[in-house]
């Protein structure tokens, strides 16, 4: 890390806004967040922008086999989550066949299994940290390949400065297929303040305390990062850091949940306009 000494960063005044993003303006057409008038309709939207998730992980090319699994709690009933069927393509996830299931791996509803090494993982996450409303893991080629090294990522660039002291490396259970439910305390434990974990000889998961979106596009966000430190490691030439005065800056910016929502509005709207058959 640089030595270079900085002053610290002045505070941005919002004026009431979440960030600084969000136009000062009126009447600029801008992503809003919702609100709902029942718990059936904020379920439906979940269970819709879990789909969108499920198929924007398609579009990245993030599935092998049946591996892979994202979960969002149920609004009315926090005990309980909804995720993508087994041995279902990310791609073919509608919202006629996502299941919901307890903390046990019950499914209470849907026709499909559950996931074994997704019910012991995300389970285990969700019932700890009664928070956490979404999660998000799938093997990845640079996410996996870099989960190898053992280490947490370096803020190399303003991408990798919104995970910043804001994720984790497990190195339990490291490479052993989480089927026993022991295996999920131990990620769970892990998850305590941070948005994104790289389990050793795993992958990579995330998690949001504030919705599905946000925690897919860290997902998709935490797979390119891992590819860019990657080629980078490659090229033998050690890079120049972001400092850690700017990297929390760059964090408290454009790494939060509302940025990671924010983010994939973009994708929803592709979604939307792309792919109707997913609200089936």
């Amino acid at each position: 890390m640089s030595e270079v000494m900085e002053a610290p960063s002045k505070a941005i005044d919002l004026k009431g806004r979440i960030s600084i993003y969000q136009p000062e303006q009126d009447g600029l057409i801008f992503p809003q967040l919702p609100t709902f008038e029942s718990h059936a309709q904020h379920r439906q939207y979940l269970k819709e922008r879990l789909v969108a998730a499920c198929r924007a992980f398609a579009l990245q090319g993030f599935d092998y086999g049946f591996a892979g699994h994202l979960t969002v709690r149920d609004p009315e009933h926090p005990g309980l989550y909804w995720t993508n069927p087994m041995a279902v393509h990310f791609s073919q996830v509608k919202v006629s066949n996502l299941i919901c299931a307890d903390h046990e791996g019950n499914v209470v509803e849907g026709d499909y299994a559950i996931n074994r090494a997704g019910f012991v993982l995300h389970a285990a996450v969700h019932e700890m940290h009664q928070d956490i409303v979404a999660m998000c893991h799938a093997h990845t080629v640079y996410g996996t390949a870099f989960a190898s090294l053992g280490k947490k990522l370096d803020p190399i660039s303003q991408d990798a400065a919104a995970f910043f002291e804001d994720h984790v490396m497990i190195g339990e259970e490291a490479g052993q297929v989480a089927v026993e439910v022991k295996a999920g305390h131990k990620v769970a434990h892990a998850f305590k303040g941070v948005k994104a974990a790289i389990h050793q000889n795993h992958g990579l998961l995330t998690a949001s305390r504030h919705s599905i979106e946000s925690a897919a596009f860290w997902f998709i966000a935490l797979e390119r990062c891992c590819q860019q430190q990657l080629m980078i490691e490659s090229t033998g030439i050690k890079p120049r850091f972001v400092t850690e005065e700017r990297a929390r800056y760059s964090r408290e910016h454009v790494g939060s949940e509302y940025i990671g929502w924010l983010h994939f509005q973009t994708i929803w709207d592709q979604l939307v306009k792309t792919q109707p058959d997913m609200f089936d």
